[in-house]
């Protein structure tokens, strides 16, 4: 494929990863109100959102056969599709049963949209030869930010009703626009190495950490799985890989689901902060997370993956004990930016590799782990929050950041043993 047109998939995909961010902070910043409707205590609520996890975890394992069948360029439109018209019907509900159950729709969209886009972005870094896969979820979290921004300023203006009924015309019009761009090009191979690299030990699954394996001049493998199965299902050794990957993305997306939908309640109920002012939280994150993202190429190709995770999930874990445990408003902002800079690499350097090594099979395992952590992790600390409270239950997101740095760590060990 022309440079050009690389540059035009690349363009397509950041918009539906934007996308993506959009919508679902766009929900998630409605949740108070969602939960004010149903009448739904912290444990009934955090039942329904279960809807979105299972929706999601069930269709990942799906997403990833359909990418390796259909293609993941098609597969990343109808699921943007799904999820702009699914995200229009939590605020229809007014019981949380009713909730759950519209919740699981949304959650295959979802599931469905991630696992696709991510399979087409690990194609493109593959013929880019570059480690560009933080830019992309860059992407998705300045649309969260922008999302959650502007549901900030809506919510006193707009009903639920109508605030995301306009999400899904949004959602709509993007997928039209960028979607044509998408379904132009077929997914790109990855350019071919001058010299073979050797094969990695088993438990050397990031690296030394001295940025030599993110360069732009390494060779990088093939997103497309080569001792796999015929249906793109990777074999043992290789699904094992996959697994450590995926609990690294687990630890880190924990933590995204838990702000998201537990962050703006944390800043009303236990710190007595204004609407507006609560949905700021999750936009702190977010902003985070961008600037994070838009520096991890750099990040990587200096320090390398392993020190990347390391870093990241020893970071993301002191800034989520401020957050869950400050007393001020002003003290829990700064603790969930810094938890937004630590998380921020960790899931695109888990999936990437997981693409890298099993094609959409590998994508899809991997984030069926890690977007599992994502969505399992709100209604868990719910009913955390019911036995202690939520402040209590939102530590829990910076013992996971750590379980990640130690992860990364002892790889690390095992790879120089």
């Amino acid at each position: 494929m022309p440079g050009d047109g690389l540059v035009r998939l690349r363009l397509a995909l950041t918009a539906f990863f934007a996308l993506d961010g959009f919508v679902f902070a766009g929900w998630v910043v409605r949740i108070p109100a969602v939960k004010e409707q149903t009448g739904a205590s912290a444990g009934e609520l955090g039942l329904a959102l279960l809807g979105v996890s299972a929706g999601a975890v069930i269709t990942m394992t799906l997403t990833g056969r359909l990418c390796h069948r259909f293609g993941s360029h098609p597969v990343t439109v109808v699921s943007a599709v799904l999820l702009a018209l699914s995200v229009a019907l939590p605020p229809l509900t007014h019981s949380a049963l009713a909730l759950g159950g519209v919740l699981l729709f949304f959650g295959a969209a979802y599931g469905g949209v991630n696992v696709a886009m991510n399979s087409a972005a690990v194609d493109l870094v593959a013929a880019l030869r570059r480690p560009v896969m933080p830019s992309f979820h860059a992407a998705f979290s300045l649309g969260g930010m922008i999302g959650a921004g502007l549901g900030g300023l809506v919510a006193a203006h707009l009903s639920p009703v109508r605030h995301l009924l306009v999400l899904t015309l949004i959602g709509l019009l993007v997928t039209a626009a960028a979607g044509r761009e998408l379904l132009r090009h077929e997914p790109p191979r990855p350019a071919p190495a001058p010299i073979p690299a050797p094969a990695p030990a088993p438990a050397a699954v990031f690296g030394t950490g001295d940025g030599a394996e993110a360069g732009t001049g390494s060779p990088r493998p093939s997103s497309r799985p080569s001792p796999g199965r015929p249906d793109g299902r990777p074999h043992g050794r290789t699904r094992a890989l996959v697994v450590v990957f995926g609990l690294i993305a687990l630890c880190t997306a924990y933590g995204e689901g838990a702000l998201a939908d537990w962050g703006a309640l944390h800043l009303e109920q236990d710190l007595d902060a204004r609407p507006g002012v609560a949905a700021a939280g999750y936009a702190c994150f977010a902003l985070a997370m961008t600037i994070g993202r838009l520096t991890g190429t750099t990040l990587l190709e200096r320090l390398g993956h392993t020190r990347t995770v390391v870093i990241g999930g020893t970071t993301a874990a002191a800034g989520m004990m401020l957050g869950a445990l400050a007393s001020s408003v002003w003290a829990t902002l700064i603790g969930f930016a810094v938890t937004g800079l630590g998380l921020a690499n960790n899931f695109p350097v888990a999936v990437d590799r997981a693409g890298a090594l099993a094609g959409p099979s590998g994508v899809a395992a991997a984030s069926t782990l890690g977007y599992g952590g994502m969505l399992l992790g709100p209604p868990a600390i719910g009913f955390m929050a019911d036995w202690f409270s939520l402040s209590a239950a939102l530590t829990s997101v910076a013992a996971l950041a750590a379980v990640a740095a130690l992860i990364g760590w002892g790889t690390r060990r095992a790879a120089a043993a």
